[in-house]
């Protein structure tokens, strides 16, 4: 009973820590992950802010376990639960890059792993990046024109797009895909980031543009200096363990690359498939500043100036990983069927990750569409989150609704004070007191009594407009507003409001 009340297990409910994509993101230090009773049990956080997660092997929806952690343990039961579930692991470390990727695999075949490592001599790597870097640059060529309104770009990219077609080698396919990069990073540079007004004080000038993508600490890519490559260094990474997550599942070796260098430390296969899907997280980022400010409190800067990602906006990133790898899992199967078809002179291979063999066999040829998760609305005033259909949060709209009341008085006393204005109030004055004077009691209906007013009248008066009821008894709006909220009129008006209303006429109808 006192495990039960320590270590609640996982449900279906809002509450459970697994997103709906079924992604979970651990972090902190002293990571564990061991069984405990045939359960999964996990623990993060730092230091009081502790959690622990505790997975039964049925109902835990979990697909994606992403730890972003450099120290801790990992027992190897706990290991072969997600061998067991399917469930793939991905390790960040606190700048971003993969440490590990582990996943369900398929059988590896000799002859597939013999033609890709035999790619650069049969030809077949050219043909193979020649598409890929072709998906990227039209990709890119696409959001240049659309999204950031640069005709000039967009056309130069479409022009090295289709050199592609005649490069003789893989170095000349590297230069033109070099120089799009180099295009299309510039017409990146001058995109503002906006942020709520109460942080635009707090933040340093270089953050308010997209900038450069290299970054002036290491000269390339990495150690990011403002929130939009952060991000984008983020989501690179989770695209970079998926991308090898598919060509292990495809059969093939994800750190043989056909373009990118073989290193030690890099899945270059992966490196190489990520390239047609970075113009889909750059737009997705896009619509994301265009749409949303970002909050200060989401980032933090180092003592070297590096920006760095908390843990609130890591695990809404993290949540866009089944996004990527539904995006790179087709051009995963395309390398795998390009090199069958070098190794068996067949193109018929397996289609495990987008099941397109068995959807062709059931008549449907098309890939379901992939949603793009929506990032959350952010009240451009203070920065706190708010419904979709919300512009600002409820305190900002009742300090700029109390702001604008105050400056409608300050207007309404300065003209109000004006020799015209007054003498107008004047008239008016004048001309009300004298009706009121002429007014006779003994015209008035034996039936239009106050009670018969409060009951009869008063309700009905809530369909008339403000203008209408002021045209007809000859008041301002501002007093046909106070009738409309209860407040009785001098008796002279009641006859005219009960007209109206249509109430005079059913009186007399009896």
């Amino acid at each position: 009973m006192a495990a039960w009340q320590n270590l609640p297990q996982v449900t279906n409910s809002g509450k459970s820590p697994i997103s709906k994509s079924g992604v979970l993101t651990i972090h902190g230090f002293g990571v564990r992950m061991r069984m405990q009773s045939g359960h999964l049990e996990i623990e993060d956080g730092v230091g009081e802010e502790r959690r622990k997660i505790r997975l039964a092997r049925v109902g835990h929806r979990l697909r994606r376990l992403v730890c972003i952690a450099e120290d801790g343990f990992f027992t190897l039961d706990s290991l072969k639960w997600l061998a067991d579930q399917n469930v793939s692991l991905t390790m960040l470390d606190r700048s971003g890059k993969v440490s590990l990727v582990t996943g369900p695999t398929a059988r590896s075949d000799a002859r597939l792993r013999r033609a890709q490592a035999l790619a650069h001599q049969t030809g077949a790597a050219l043909e193979i990046m020649r598409e890929l870097m072709r998906a990227k640059l039209d990709g890119q060529q696409e959001l240049v024109r659309n999204k950031l309104g640069n005709s000039t770009a967009a056309d130069l990219i479409a022009r090295l797009r289709e050199s592609l077609s005649t490069a003789e080698s893989l170095e000349v396919v590297a230069k033109l895909e070099s120089y799009a990069a180099s295009t299309y990073w510039a017409a990146w540079s001058d995109v503002q980031i906006n942020f709520p007004r109460q942080d635009v004080a707090r933040i340093p000038q270089h953050w308010r543009t997209f900038g450069s993508r290299k970054s002036l600490l290491s000269g390339s890519q990495r150690l990011a200096t403002n929130p939009p490559n952060a991000i984008l260094n983020y989501c690179y990474a989770l695209l970079e363990s998926e991308a090898g997550l598919a060509a292990t599942a495809c059969g093939l070796d994800p750190s043989l690359g056909l373009l990118h260098a073989d290193t030690p430390a890099r899945d270059s296969l992966a490196c190489d498939l990520m390239e047609t899907v970075r113009a889909a997280v750059d737009a997705w980022l896009l619509n994301w500043i265009m749409r949303e400010p970002f909050r200060r409190s989401d980032f933090y800067e180092e003592s070297n100036g590096n920006c760095r990602l908390l843990k609130t906006l890591t695990i809404k990133l993290s949540e866009t990983t089944s996004v990527w790898g539904k995006l790179v899992a087709p051009w995963a199967e395309f390398v795998a069927r390009k090199l069958w078809t070098r190794a068996r002179g067949s193109s018929s291979n397996p289609t495990r990750l987008t099941q397109q063999h068995r959807r062709e066999a059931k008549g449907n040829f098309e890939l379901p569409p992939v949603v793009f998760p929506k990032p959350e609305s952010v009240c451009p005033g203070c920065g706190k989150k708010i419904q979709p259909e919300s512009t600002v949060c409820l305190n900002c709209s009742i300090e700029g609704s109390r702001k604008r009341l105050i400056e409608a008085a300050k207007i309404g006393r300065i003209a109000g004070h004006a020799p015209e204005a007054l003498a107008k109030s004047a008239r008016a004055q004048r001309e009300h007191a004298k009706a009121r004077a002429q007014w006779d009691p003994a015209s008035q209906p034996d039936w239009l009594t106050t009670e018969f007013y409060r009951e009869k009248i008063q309700p009905l008066l809530a369909r008339a407009s403000n203008r209408t009821i002021a045209s007809r008894i000859g008041v301002s709006r501002c007093y046909a507003g106070e009738i409309k909220r209860g407040y009785i009129p001098h008796p002279r008006h009641w006859q005219e409001l009960a007209r109206l209303t249509g109430m005079i006429d059913q009186e007399q109808r009896f």
